[in-house]
């Protein structure tokens, strides 16, 4: 008879991000203001305290390998994941997005009013890995750094 395990606690550590050029990428993420962990890895991977869950840098090819994922054709269209870097405010949003282009990132959408209350733009990455830089109802950020949701 098999013994029945408990339900394990779902939780979300590490968001890991192909890149194509791990020097550049650290410099870019350094260059944001996130703080760089475990830098005994080298540039053989990075991992960033982002105030919740971390946030890994990894050779792109390496991780579609470790995934058991193919390398090629790599997208050029919508990967489907955005990341999200909450705001306090309006002007923190524009801000952000200003700093962020200022660092190496490109602009994806300018600021702007949602249709949900919110304000929000985007920017990618060198990598073109997609940031929303947001401020929402009901998501508030503490002095933290963490989101928190209204119930």
């Amino acid at each position: 008879m098999v013994k029945e395990l408990a339900v394990p606690v779902p939780r979300l550590t590490v968001i890991t991000l192909g890149v194509s050029d791990i020097r550049a990428s650290i410099a870019f993420y350094d260059a944001l203001g996130f703080s760089r962990r475990l830098k005994v890895t080298g540039e053989a991977v990075a991992f960033y305290d982002t105030g919740g869950a971390v946030l890994a840098l990894y050779p792109w090819d390496q991780l579609a390998a470790d995934a058991t994922l193919p390398d090629q054709p790599r997208p050029a269209a919508f990967r489907g994941v955005t990341l999200a870097w909450n705001c306090r405010t309006r002007e923190e949003v524009d801000a952000v997005l200003a700093f962020a282009l200022r660092k190496g990132a490109s602009l994806l959408k300018a600021a702007h009013e949602t249709h949900y209350g919110g304000y929000s733009g985007y920017f990618a990455d060198p990598d073109a890995h997609a940031w929303e830089v947001v401020v929402a109802p009901g998501i508030e950020v503490g002095d933290d750094r963490r989101v928190h949701l209204a119930e």
